[in-house]
């Protein structure tokens, strides 16, 4: 499915730039084009370089959930944000009083206009993530000639994913850099997985898909080590954050290599979403509070994250970041990818 074993990963959020996804495809490794947080006509110029090129790439989305926040939850966001005021009056920030309603086409992160668009003009691979595409979306995009992956954490995701008809998956290990795709309760499974490759060995005998190896790959020998586990390839996020292509913000890059910095943790404190990022002052403060709420607490926070960020200031910024953030290097992404092929 894959013309190579090494993917760039799609990072939402202006992480994944045009620039880098081109870079990743020049230097060999297939590359994605980051859909979520954009509308259909801020995609359709997103991937617009990447589909004149002439070679294959994809696209990943969000699903979004479809039914409305829950009440015992909505008291939790009520709650959570007046928490974060004490913070936001810090930065100068104005907490929202209230989020999105679930209908509008920012929380459903504008899923009917960008299914149309890419049933309009289709590319070569979509990918799904946070929860799985209903199968008449997967046969819809089939009959336009678009494969169809799907983002699983365990066997019983795996399992249900396999179900909706899609062609290959991305099997997400826990320490992965940014939001969990995780979409049933615990990730639908109590085993615990020291490692990418025990996972993938689990999902491979749950399903026959091919699978692509995502989560803490951040050298070539556990790049190597997914591959012998069956993977067909492996997905690169956090090792190409500091490169000079991607869009994190500097602070973001400097704080990759900030020894400062000395682990990660999972947290909803800033989207309401489990995500692992650097230990920072917010993740500390907000973490045992924030309510299951994506992408309620994403709305209140970003006022509050962006004024940080306009500061200069870490302390309350989403430092996504996997396991092994530490390896993450600066320079030019084809280097990066160059070393990794080299070694595959």
């Amino acid at each position: 499915m894959f013309m190579t074993p090494l993917i760039a990963a799609p990072m939402a959020g202006g992480t994944t730039t045009t620039a880098l996804a081109l870079a990743a495809q020049v230097a060999g490794a297939f590359a994605f084009a980051a859909g979520g947080y954009k509308t259909a006509e801020q995609l359709a110029a997103h991937m617009a370089p990447l589909r004149a090129t002439g070679v294959d790439f994809g696209v990943n989305l969000f699903v979004p959930r479809s039914t409305p926040l829950a009440a015992s939850a909505a008291l939790e966001l009520a709650a959570y944000r007046s928490e974060l005021l004490a913070t936001a009056s810090r930065y100068g920030a104005e907490v929202p009083l209230t989020a999105p309603p679930q209908q509008d086409p920012r929380v459903q992160d504008f899923w009917d206009e960008k299914i149309a668009l890419l049933l309009a003009e289709p590319v070569p691979v979509v990918s799904f993530t946070f929860g799985l595409a209903p199968a008449e979306v997967v046969a819809q995009l089939h009959r336009v000639g678009t494969r169809v992956v799907a983002s699983v954490t365990s066997a019983p995701e795996a399992a249900a994913a396999a179900a909706t008809g899609v062609d290959a998956l991305v099997v997400q290990h826990a320490s992965a850099g940014g939001h969990t795709a995780a979409f049933l309760p615990g990730g639908g499974s109590t085993s615990a997985h020291a490692t990418l490759p025990q996972l993938l060995a689990e999902v491979r005998s749950a399903v026959r898909l091919p699978l692509v190896g995502a989560g803490g790959v951040s050298s070539p020998a556990q790049a190597k080590a997914a591959l012998a586990a069956g993977a067909i390839a492996v997905a690169l996020g956090t090792a190409l954050i500091r490169t000079d292509e991607s869009g994190a913000r500097p602070l973001h890059k400097n704080a990759l290599a900030d020894p400062a910095y000395t682990h990660t943790a999972m947290t909803r404190a800033f989207t309401g979403k489990p995500a692992r990022a650097l230990v920072n002052d917010f993740l500390r403060d907000h973490t045992a509070t924030a309510p299951d709420a994506y992408p309620e607490v994403h709305f209140l926070t970003a006022p509050l994250r962006a004024a940080a960020a306009a500061a200069n200031d870490p302390r309350a910024v989403n430092l996504w970041a996997g396991t092994g953030w530490k390896d993450a290097q600066a320079g030019p992404a084809a280097t990066i990818i160059a070393e990794f092929l080299h070694e595959l």
